[in-house]
């Protein structure tokens, strides 16, 4: 079993990272590996809505998201963190996810999803609840903590001190752990829920 995480931060050692950190350490103590591919330092643009991936299965961009396409298809959790810009998610990120979760024609149900927020104050909550939407749209079931999943801190050093938001990232990965493993045993058994063929309905006719 293993885990994605995604670093929304353009600062490669920052809080985003010591968040993600945090988490790692949990999962490798459940036997579970992980990966960690920095994102928020790299150039990703936005989509443009040619479907060019509905013909080929992949993003006529061929860049990062491509790269990461096949980890996310092999992967059973997906962790997605970001800093807060303006009380959303860093462009960088937002871009990347788009066409990520777009561009891939693999089934993501009952992959778990994850999401890690930080900032030096405000904005948190709406960053956290932006994010979470990839997952739901997904059929991914989405892992909590006890608490939003939040750190704050406008560096790692920051972040260090925020001994409550290390201990949320504690607890949501052992969280994340268990619902990977449960939800590895459940196929087992059990399969993946069956779906109907998708309905659309416009609104305009």
């Amino acid at each position: 079993m293993n885990v994605l995480l995604l670093n929304g931060s353009p600062h490669t050692g920052g809080a985003g990272y010591k968040a993600l950190a945090e988490m790692t350490g949990v999962f490798e103590k459940n036997g579970i590996e992980t990966e960690l591919v920095q994102v928020g330092n790299k150039a990703v643009r936005g989509c443009i809505a040619c479907n060019y991936c509905r013909e080929h299965g992949n993003c006529t961009f061929d860049d990062l998201v491509n790269e990461i396409a096949p980890k996310f298809e092999k992967a059973d959790g997906l962790v997605v963190s970001s800093p807060v810009y303006y009380a959303s998610a860093n462009a960088t990120m937002v871009a990347l996810l788009d066409r990520l979760f777009y561009s891939t024609p693999f089934d993501k149900t009952m992959k778990v999803g994850a999401s890690v927020v930080t900032a030096r104050r405000g904005g948190l909550s709406a960053t956290f609840d932006e994010l979470n939407k990839y997952f739901t749209i997904s059929g991914m079931p989405v892992a909590s903590g006890q608490y939003w999943n939040s750190l704050h801190g406008r560096n790692a050093d920051e972040a260090a001190e925020d001994l409550e938001g290390l201990q949320i990232m504690r607890t949501l990965a052992e969280n994340m752990a268990f619902l990977i493993k449960s939800i590895a045993l459940g196929k087992e058994q059990y399969g993946i829920p069956q779906k109907e063929e998708t309905v659309y309905t416009n609104f305009i006719r």
